[in-house]
């Protein structure tokens, strides 16, 4: 897949650009003494949702930002009411899209569906958005760079571009960022996957996928999982404070994402940032707690339920510790000359060469059968070489990559 031209970028720009009213959004909406409090301690609450109408149903005072994703953006997709906006992309892009391949014909409608599905949510609310990267391009730097620089433009004052935790993705938010463009970096599992990003690429915002950490541990029977995915988020938001404290140029802040219950929502209460399915957000707002009730979590007390007897107990450790000699390998990383020339290939060397279990050379065969195992794999079937991050983020990533492909299925029944 080559860079397209710049005239046909120019054409598809103008289609998935929608100028924003100066209008203030709507002033209907409450204040949650609950969410109010979580401000209070700090932390930032995003709603975790593309639907427009569902947002508009729940929305408060406190909420300043959405995320979108693959999977939520194909549910907005498969819903109809995007069929519109992909039958006038298709008519609008006409001759000019006649030398694209039909793999990069959908790639561009595609974009200006995920752009128009972000600036409504922009229209509505006038806060900022995530806009997720196409998964086809997770392995491609220049791609990556290309598109967040493309979906950036479209919306320069609300878009926050959503990037996945590769080895091609960290080097690509790497580029991004200095040019100043806000990153997303998502699919993070644990602190030492996010203590990297931090340090590498300095994201915006870095992310735990806890509620999936927490499902992983006691869908393999490797205990109830109770805590796990709390303890992980609660030592990366420590190890983010260590780099913002001792490198001053950084300063990347964690969301909690994946969160499945109110309780989490309470426990993760000071957290940097929470995006917070519709769900869960309800459930923490009539969970019956008072305002004074919402305290911080010492992540360090938390006692995380996992069978010391199971075989990945030790990879479920891994999650939230982080010793001096990970430190230390991440100094030599950033000492390198080179690091902007920095392949992905490049990386994964650097990390086999340093004892970082980072990056497993999972098979064809292998994303196969984890994207048919779903969210959470069966742990039983990998071995020790692998770890459990590595392993869930490229669970996630193959999930999203399914519901593309449904959202791109939608898309090419538009196409005669």
């Amino acid at each position: 897949m080559g860079t397209i031209s710049k005239d046909l970028s120019e054409t598809v720009h103008r289609i998935a650009f929608k100028e924003i009213s100066s209008d203030k959004p709507s002033t209907q909406y409450q204040s949650d003494p609950l969410l109010a409090r979580l401000k209070e301690l700090g932390t930032e609450l995003w709603m975790d949702t593309g639907e427009l109408e569902l947002a508009q149903s729940i929305w408060k005072n406190e909420l300043t930002a959405l995320t979108t994703n693959n999977t939520l953006a194909n549910q907005v997709v498969q819903s109809g009411v995007m069929d519109d906006v992909i039958q006038e992309t298709v008519d609008k892009l006409g001759e000019a899209a006649a030398g694209l391949s039909r793999e990069e014909l959908v790639m561009e409608i595609g974009f200006v569906i995920n752009c128009r599905i972000a600036l409504r949510l922009v229209e509505a609310f006038k806060v900022k958005v995530s806009v997720e990267l196409h998964p086809s391009i997770s392995g491609d730097i220049d791609k990556s760079v290309e598109y967040g620089k493309r979906y950036f433009r479209v919306c320069p004052e609300y878009f926050i571009i959503k990037v996945p935790l590769t080895p091609e993705g960290l080097l690509a938010t790497r580029r991004i960022r200095q040019e100043n463009i806000p990153v997303n970096f998502t699919l993070g599992f644990s602190a030492r996957q996010n203590y990297l990003a931090a340090r590498l690429s300095n994201p915006n915002y870095v992310n735990v996928f806890l509620g999936r950490l927490n499902a992983v541990v006691s869908d393999n029977s490797a205990g109830t999982g109770e805590w796990v995915g709390e303890k992980v988020t609660l030592h990366t938001q420590n190890a983010l404070e260590e780099v913002r404290r001792d490198h001053s140029d950084i300063g990347s802040q964690l969301i909690a994402a994946s969160i499945r219950n109110g309780d989490q929502v309470a426990t993760l209460a000071g957290l940097d940032v929470h995006t917070i399915p519709p769900k869960a957000m309800k459930e923490f707002q009539e969970s019956g707690r008072t305002p004074d009730q919402i305290k911080k979590t010492d992540g360090t007390t938390l006692n995380p339920s996992v069978d010391s007897a199971h075989d990945w107990s030790a990879r479920v450790a891994n999650l939230w510790e982080m010793d001096e000699g990970f430190r230390k390998t991440v100094d030599q990383l950033m000492a390198r000359n080179d690091l902007d020339q920095l392949t992905g290939e490049g990386l994964v060397q650097f990390c086999n060469e340093n004892g970082l279990d980072l990056f497993h050379p999972f098979s064809p065969q292998d994303l196969k059968k984890i994207q048919d195992d779903g969210k959470i794999p069966k742990l039983a079937d990998w071995s020790g070489s692998v770890a459990l991050d590595d392993l869930m983020t490229h669970s996630a990533l193959q999930s999203f990559t399914k519901d593309q492909n449904a959202l791109d299925a939608r898309i090419e029944s538009f196409l005669k």
